[in-house]
């Protein structure tokens, strides 16, 4: 029964009255001397390799610097070389984030330079309703989706990345 004890310390065990030795752990082999790897490429990121791509931007906080990063992320993706002539983009603005779209907020030239980069700039109509927000209260180049949530859903399945910042 303890015939196949095996013990990895300096010392002995006594079972059953009689006195085991133990075993000392087997010695490791020399480590093997290690060659350097050879020298690779720098990383340049990844290679845009398909023929076009499709992103949609979550909007749904009035936080100003939220806002900001956002829309400057947005014209970043489209600047980037790798994407360049092919990313459709959308954003997407509900709950709080409907502020992007307002008249009283200072977003109109950055949303107008996305707008005529082919950005479709859309809202929540359901947000609308439930803070009684009118059409005149927003610019009047944004197009109006059923609900947020709703837009985001159909465009996942449609295979579209969806960015929330």
């Amino acid at each position: 029964m303890y015939a196949s004890l095996r013990l990895f310390a300096a010392a002995a065990l006594i079972v059953d009255g009689a006195v085991v030795q133990a075993q000392t752990a087997p010695a490791r082999p020399a480590a093997a001397k290690t060659t350097p790897a050879p020298s690779t490429p720098e990383f340049t990121g990844a290679v845009a390799d398909q023929a076009a791509y499709k992103v949609v931007y979550q909007l749904d906080s009035d936080d100003p610097k939220l806002i900001r990063m956002t829309l400057r992320n947005m014209k970043n993706a489209l600047e980037d070389p790798r994407l360049k002539g092919k990313l459709q983009m959308e954003l997407v603005a509900y709950g709080g984030g409907t502020d992007v779209f307002r008249k009283a907020q200072p977003y109109e030239p950055e949303l107008l330079a996305l707008k005529e980069k082919g950005v479709i700039l859309a809202q929540c109509l359901n947000t609308m309703k439930e803070r009684s927000i009118s059409k005149e209260e927003l610019f009047p180049f944004i197009f109006y989706v059923p609900t947020g949530n709703g837009e985001l859903i159909i465009r996942q399945t449609q295979g579209w990345a969806i960015v929330h910042p």
